[in-house]
């Protein structure tokens, strides 16, 4: 469900909030923020992309000369999935959370601070 910027996915005990790039088609995202919002108020944060996305980053760095001339790539909350599109990145998420190792791929933000 859209929500403003945001795309919102409710599943049971948690929601899973995107922030995809205006005007792409929810199927052929292949680079995105995301947020893991726990019903007990725990947050995840992570970035999605795609492998071909990181092929094109570090290609574009190759010729820019950034990151040893693209010789690495790094993401410290990253998780590379094969498939693009946001209902792939769902059950990849889904199942991070199902098995718990979302704890280790995601980085813990903490509750939602309700003074702001």
């Amino acid at each position: 469900m859209w929500d403003g910027a945001f795309y919102r996915v409710q599943r049971d005990g948690y929601e899973i909030c995107f922030v995809p790039d205006a005007g792409v088609p929810l199927d052929e995202i292949d680079d995105v923020d995301m947020w893991v919002v726990f019903d007990h108020g725990e947050r995840w944060s992570g970035t999605i992309c795609t492998l071909d996305n990181v092929h094109r980053v570090m290609d574009r760095w190759r010729r820019t000369g950034e990151c040893l001339g693209g010789r690495y790539f790094h993401v410290w909350d990253g998780l590379i999935v094969r498939d693009r599109g946001i209902p792939g990145m769902v059950d990849v998420v889904d199942d991070l959370v199902r098995s718990g190792d979302y704890r280790t791929v995601f980085r813990d933000i903490g509750p939602e601070d309700m003074d702001d």
